[in-house]
């Protein structure tokens, strides 16, 4: 929290974004989109921007992942194969966090992973990032 935050009680919500690594400039268009004046919601990257040694990954993945408040998984026909995608997924149930499947192409049907498995998924809108960004309680 930044000192405006402590004061007045106010901080943006933390979000991980999971993503195949081919989806990487889906997972910036969501993020400069939320920085958008006209965006309905705001929200703080939690994502991973970088590849990060084998064995540390998952550490520090899964501390990311623990200090958002919530998960949008962006969806694609890459989706399945992407194993640090679907083990990110995994972690974020385990964490307890609210967490959202989003289809990043509107004429692509893609297969949704088992890890998504009784969760919500959605079109890729504003009022359904909106929607969701807002239902998530901090």
């Amino acid at each position: 929290m930044d000192l405006f935050d402590l004061i007045f009680g106010i901080r943006k919500k933390r979000i991980f974004i999971s993503f195949a690594i081919e989806d990487s400039r889906y997972r910036d268009y969501l993020v400069a989109q939320a920085k958008n004046q006209s965006s309905p919601f705001e929200f703080i990257d939690m994502s991973v921007k970088k590849a990060w040694q084998k064995d540390e990954w998952r550490k520090r993945c899964r501390t990311k992942i623990r200090r958002s408040d919530g998960v949008i998984v962006l969806l694609s026909n890459h989706t399945m194969q992407a194993n640090g995608a679907r083990w990110e997924i995994k972690c974020a149930i385990q964490e307890h966090k609210r967490i959202i499947g989003m289809r990043i192409k509107k004429n692509e049907q893609c297969l949704i992973p088992s890890e998504l498995s009784g969760k919500k998924v959605i079109r890729w809108s504003w009022k359904n990032l909106e929607n969701f960004i807002n239902s998530i309680k901090i």
